[in-house]
Order: C-alpha cells, then structure tokens, then sequence
C-alpha cells in the first residue's frame, strides 16, 4: 500500500473515570472512522487517566479497566485503532490494546518504566518481555511502543524497525515542563532518521492534579522530518496521509538502512476494506509553535481549568492585593473559567496603602469579575486584644505581621465553606522555595496556581497576556511597583530577600539543577548570598509539605519532583568551600 490515513487522537481524560473514558476513546475512534482513516492512535493509559497511582492496588479498579477495553474492542470497526489500559497476568503492565473488526487483535507491553521525577511506574508494573510482533494494518507494517520506550536508542524502537516496521507508533502520557516539547521533538526526529522509519507520537492532553498534558502530538517520516503537528494544550483528532514507500526506498537507496535482523511475525488486524471516502486528501498540517512563556501560561490556564472542572467545584475566590502574583492569578483564573466564575476580595489592614487598593479594584474591572471589599482592621484588633497578655513585653514582629495573612485566610476559608468558591492561593515559587509566605495565612486555599512560577516569569506571563489583549489587562501600576507584602509600614520584599533578579537564579540552580554552593560561586554569584538563600530553602521544607497542590511547570517542581525530608540535618550552606588542591608532589 502506498498511502496510510493515520488520525493521532489526543484526548483529555479523567483519572479513574473509566466509564467516560471509554466513550472519550469511542468518540475520537468515530472521528477516525468518519474521516476514512486506517489507524487511530489514542494516548497511554487514556482508559485509566495517567497516573493512576495507588488506584492500580484495587482489583475493582484493574478488572473495570480491562472491561472498558473489552468494549472498546467490541466496539470497533475498519480503522485500526491503539488504545492505553491496565493490563493484568501474573503482574500489572502498563500496557496498549490493538483493536478492530469487533475484536482484540493484540497487546503490547511497555518495556522501560520510567521511575525518576514524577514517575513511579516500577511502584505498580512490571516490565515488558519486548518480544511483541509487528501489527498489519491496511498493509502496513506497524510497530507499537508506549512512552519511555522511545527514550532509549537500543530499546523497542530499534527491535521493531529492525524487524521490519515501516511506521512506528508510541502511545504518550508525557507531562509537560519547561523545554520539553523541543526536547520530544528533537529525540522523536532523531528515532525515525536513524532507524528510517516513520514515526507516530500521540501525547495526552489535560491538567491531572499538578501534572498537565500538553498534547503537541507529532508524525515524522522516515528522514526525521515532521510531517504533521497537533496543537498544544488542545484535545484534537489529526488526520494526515503517510507515504510508507518513502522508508522503502531510502533503504533501497541506503544500505545504512537495512537490518539483518530477522523480520519479526506480524500479526493481523481483520480485514481492511476500502474506508469510506471521508476527505479526499488529508495533508499535513503543522500547529503554531508557542514561544516558552506562551507555553507556561497555557499550562497553568489548562492545569487550573481541569483541577477546577474534574473535581466538580464551581466558582473560585482570589484574594487580591494589588499586587502582581494575586493579579496573574485573578486573569489565569478569568482565561480558564470564564469572569463569571471568578471572585476576587480585597482584604485591606492598616498598613495596606489606597494605590494597592485602587490597582486590585481595577484589575477586577478589567477582567470583569466580581469584586468585593472586607476591611481586616477589626478582626486583627480583636486579636491583637485576645493576645495582649501572653505577648506583654514582648516587640512586634513577624508574629503581628503574620496574624494579618492568617486573618485573610479565615475569612477566604469561610466564603468558601458558605459559598462553595475554591480558594486560590498566590504564592510563587520565589516566595514558596525560601519560605516567605505564611502558613494558614497567604499558603490557606485549595490550589496554588502559581505555586511554581518564579517571580521574574510572573511578570513576563503578565506582559504575555496583554500583548494578547492588545491593552494592559494588568494594569502598568501593578508592574511597576516594588513588590511588598504590606504587613508593616514601608515593607519591601527586598527588605528580607535578595533581589529577585538574583534570587530566582540561585533556586533555580539549587532546586533545579542540585548545584552546590561552590558550583553556584564560581557561576558568580555572591557567596553570602548563596549561602544564606540554600539555609532558606532547606528550612522551609516543613511549609511546602503543607501547601496545596499547583500546576508544575519546571523542570523540577516542589511536591512529586523534588522530595527531601523535613526532618534532616545535612546542611549543604555550612560546608566550606573546597580550598584549591595543593600542587602535586615533586617527584625525587
């Protein structure tokens, strides 16, 4: 066969909700069918959602999976259609069903299972045997792989094209971070040019918890070249049209090509009558490419939206300052919502100025959200009165400062418990690595949208998103000023922290990147500094354990990423630096 209509089907399931699931997979499977393709490719593990996690230790919840695939099967029709679930022998396998003419026509295993940073496959299955066959599909060679099997030059990959594979295709549930679509794109165009095989990639799409699933699904043909893209953060169902001979002939062409591997069996998939006409070509499209920040900021309007959506809350509250993390916030919330799910409450003490006052009551109104007022100033007196004795003699400190952030987060917990809004937090990553923030205060709430968002990126996703509105959306006073958290007279962040200029570098080198204190030094930053922003981090391990979940958007997220114990005494800042190495002894 010359031409092969592939239709790479990303879709956003729901962890655990094996019912929809299964009719989210039944409904792209139709479009497939509709638009007279051959193959459809659905992501890893869409009957389940990914990751199910400690769901795979229930048998109910194992069995219930292996059902929705049954029905898939029995469901199927012409177009050959690849399908993510549990499977169960003796062990669990994360596992892909091929399905078609009412039937399972065969299953394959995932080989190598990711168990590093939010991974934790070797938790729950058990390794594939990679000894599966190739699949005929409309006369097509076919090899199955699923995920991190294509992030290993000698693993399947490369058996099933030495065995004959003219397309490779791979299932995905690959999250999104920072860079790492280009990372995909660059691997995957590698795979296909040196085994000269064209390659599918389907990829999930949708916010689980903290993770979220960009999609970006890509088809590359033989040379490594991209032939078709879906977009990014958008379920799709892309159909395009694969000339197989194109693999035939570079290897006739290129002896570099050709395998003296033994062909592999191939396994039938029923008979593949003439599809019906559906369009007459499928050409190959490519979605726009986002620029980075374009790509955080629809990770974190995606991650809010589902989090909200797929756990059945209705509206959120923001509490709003006037400042820039509440504001970015206020408009991820607008983007992902709609303004009429969105509330925002000003919470103003006796040492919040009018200017902050005024810039969040005219962000609301840009934004087209409901906007309220509750002063703090009685709430904190009375408080300050319950304290008056046990704190006699004692100076202000941040013990006064701090009772101002947990009186505000009262009251957002209680309009959420009257009203059933969901309490966004406002902290960012900056704020949460060195623990300036406020347990049961600012840190109170059900998620943390921007919980790993460095401050210097809050303000480039702010000046994103009124490039986009064509208008400053974010209204220029709130760029402008000096961040403050106004718990006291004159407050400057920088009062307490080094500039965030030089702050987010160094958390970015010591959570990110695991760079020590001299690695940091020689980069050229200030010793002092360093030192005193590490002991920061590792203190403020206690608070992040207790903080709400948050969209991660780097390569290393506080939560599932990175995991230290609270209770630890290693203290990398109190080392020092390694003096230079003495000259080496002369010999006699």
């Amino acid at each position: 066969m010359g031409r092969l209509r592939i239709a790479l089907c990303q879709v956003d399931p729901v962890v655990g909700d094996l019912e929809g699931n299964r009719d989210l997979v039944l409904a792209a499977m139709a479009d497939a069918e509709e638009a007279g393709a051959d193959l459809a490719v659905l992501p890893e593990l869409v009957l389940t959602g990914y990751p199910p996690e400690d769901l795979l230790l229930g048998p109910d919840f194992v069995e219930a999976s292996q059902a929705a695939l049954a029905a898939v099967a029995a469901a199927s029709g012409r177009c050959v259609s690849v399908v993510g679930f549990v499977d169960a022998d003796v062990d669990l396998h994360n596992a892909a069903g091929v399905v078609a003419g009412g039937a399972l026509r065969g299953v394959c295993h995932k080989v190598v299972l990711p168990n590093y940073g939010v991974f934790d496959e070797r938790r729950w299955f058990s390794p594939g045997r990679n000894d599966g066959p190739l699949f005929d599909v409309a006369g097509t060679r076919v090899g199955v792989a699923i995920c991190e099997d294509a992030w290993t030059p000698r693993g399947p990959l490369e058996r099933l094209a030495l065995g004959g594979a003219e397309l490779l295709v791979t299932l995905n549930a690959s999250p999104f971070r920072a860079g790492v679509h280009d990372e995909r794109r660059s691997m995957l165009s590698t795979r296909a040019a040196d085994l000269s095989c064209a390659l599918a990639y389907v990829n999930l799409v949708g916010g689980q918890d903290e993770l979220v699933f960009d999609g970006g699904s890509m088809l590359f043909d033989q040379d490594g070249r991209l032939v078709a893209s879906a977009e990014q953060f958008r379920p799709s169902v892309l159909v395009v049209d694969l000339d197989v001979r194109a693999a035939y002939r570079k290897r006739a062409i290129d002896p570099r090509g050709r395998s003296e591997h033994p062909p592999l069996p191939v396994a039938p998939t029923g008979p593949s009558p003439a599809g019906p006409a559906g369009p007459a070509a499928a050409p190959p499209r490519l979605a726009p490419e986002l620029s980075p920040v374009e790509e955080v900021y629809e990770a974190l309007v995606l991650g809010l939206g589902d989090y909200v959506d797929k756990n059945g809350f209705g509206d959120v509250v923001v509490g709003l300052s006037g400042g820039v993390d509440s504001a970015l916030v206020a408009v991820i919330a607008a983007d992902a919502l709609g303004p009429g799910r969105v509330h925002t409450v000003a919470m103003p003490s006796r040492f919040s100025s009018q200017h902050s006052l005024d810039d969040a009551a005219d962000l609301a109104g840009r934004l087209g959200v409901e906007h309220r007022v509750l002063p703090i100033e009685g709430p904190h007196a009375a408080f300050l009165d319950a304290l008056a004795e046990p704190f006699a003699g004692r100076p202000e400190d941040l013990a006064e400062e701090n009772l101002q952030a947990r009186v505000r987060g009262t009251l957002l917990m209680a309009l959420s418990n009257k009203l059933g809004w969901l309490v966004l937090t406002t902290g960012n990553k900056s704020e949460l690595a060195v623990g300036y923030s406020t347990l049961y205060g600012d840190m109170a709430g059900g998620f943390a949208v921007v919980k790993d968002v460095p401050k210097t990126l809050v303000y480039e996703l702010c000046r994103l998103r009124n490039r986009r509105a064509g208008k400053d959306l974010v209204p220029v006073s709130i760029l402008d000023k000096a961040p403050s958290a106004e718990l006291r007279h004159d407050q400057r962040d920088e009062d307490s922290l080094p500039p965030y200029a030089v702050l987010d570098p160094i958390i970015e080198g010591y959570v990110e990147h695991d760079r020590s204190v001299g690695e940091l030094v020689a980069a050229g930053f200030d010793e002092a500094t360093v030192r005193r922003v590490i002991a920061m981090v590792d203190r403020a391990e206690y608070k992040r354990r207790q903080a709400p979940p948050g969209v991660r958007v780097t390569s290393r997220a506080f939560g599932k990423d990175r995991r230290m114990p609270i209770t630890n005494r290693f203290r990398p800042d109190a080392r020092p630096l390694p003096a230079d190495p003495p000259p080496p002894a002369r010999r006699p």
